[in-house]
């Protein structure tokens, strides 16, 4: 489940943990006592070390630590779980690690993918972590643990690695289809007026021209996601496409991983988070479903809609062996009851 110091030979069950969530475009810190109390909170910015570097990268990280910390009248833990974006690869994941070490929070330190926090905030059950999660938000990611440690994982560092769809990928996707609907060398669809239309534009020619020309912003692109299910609403069989894709998606990550973990006779939970799949899009959703059941009829799918800073506080009291009653505590300071209602 990532870098980290072997259960049962670091801190016991009565120190504290630091729980980092840490997404491109924010940072969740939680401290949690040994009793499952959370003792300190702290909310940062996004946690983008491809584009910044390590150490700036690790500087957002800190100072939303520190207040966490404060709160809680702490300046170190025993031990530190940290679910962290871009941390795709094993070689990243010990780079991170080592960085983390060297901020001082803790000598006790795991670092994950921060889908793994996806997975484990939807586990409902008192049970060790066990099933497979899919994260479709800006890009798209799965993974999956069983209670002895073993995990499934991709490398999702888009389309180099066989990545397709998120929301960045369907806005891609969108663009593409409008334009060529617009200038001919598609087939119609109604993106390409709804589309420019978002941004009070006339036609994608002009779209085409303001993203190019850094008139609108490169990152609102992901504000076209949402249009183009709103546009598969209405029927667009372009739009229709391109979510059902989405769908499939989705279906294939979670059963290459179900199989590789021998789950896919089994019942097991499907946690579908990110932005992308939290919105229930029904067509999507509707499709994700049908799919699971033709391909593996024992999943179980869930949208989670639990903070995943409570996935890597679970995670870390996993790893120190805290009893059932310290994870419900935990639960429920999110809102969460230990049977999921």
């Amino acid at each position: 489940m990532g870098l980290s110091t072997p259960r049962g030979t670091g801190p016991s069950a009565s120190a504290p943990v630091l729980a980092i969530d840490a997404g491109n475009s924010k940072t969740d810190v939680a401290v949690v006592a040994a009793d499952g109390q959370v003792v300190g909170t702290a909310r940062g910015g996004g946690f983008r070390p491809p584009l910044v570097g390590v150490e700036p990268a690790m500087d957002v990280l800190d100072e939303a630590v520190r207040r966490a910390l404060g709160e809680a009248g702490l300046t170190s833990v025993g031990h530190v779980s940290a679910c962290l974006a871009n941390a795709d690869l094993p070689v990243e994941e010990r780079e991170l690690a080592a960085a983390v070490r060297r901020r001082g929070w803790s000598t006790s330190v795991a670092v994950r993918n921060d889908t793994f926090a996806v997975l484990r905030a939807g586990l409902v059950e008192d049970a060790e972590p066990r099933g497979v999660a899919v994260v479709c938000g800006a890009g798209i990611n799965c993974v999956g643990m069983l209670p002895d440690g073993r995990t499934a994982r991709f490398p999702a560092i888009g389309k180099l690695s066989g990545d397709w769809g998120g929301g960045g990928g369907l806005a891609q996707e969108a663009l593409w289809h409008a334009a060529r609907a617009e200038d001919g060398r598609g087939g119609p669809t109604a993106l390409m007026t709804a589309l420019p239309a978002h941004f009070g534009l006339p036609s994608m020619y002009a779209l085409i021209e303001a993203l190019h020309l850094g008139h609108i912003e490169p990152a609102r692109q992901h504000e076209l996601t949402p249009v183009l299910f709103a546009t598969a609403a209405t029927g667009d069989e372009v739009s229709c496409s391109l979510v059902d894709r989405m769908a499939e998606e989705v279906v294939a990550m979670s059963t290459v991983a179900l199989g590789r973990l021998d789950l896919l006779d089994e019942t097991a939970p499907v946690l579908l988070g990110g932005s992308v799949l939290a919105a229930r899009h029904r067509r999507l959703d509707d499709g994700i479903r049908a799919r699971l059941t033709e391909k593996a009829p024992k999943a179980i799918p869930r949208v989670v809609t639990e903070r995943p800073v409570l996935g890597a506080a679970l995670l870390g009291l996993d790893e120190l062996g805290a009893p059932a009653g310290v994870h419900a505590r935990v639960r429920a300071h999110y809102g969460q009851s230990p049977s999921g209602d």
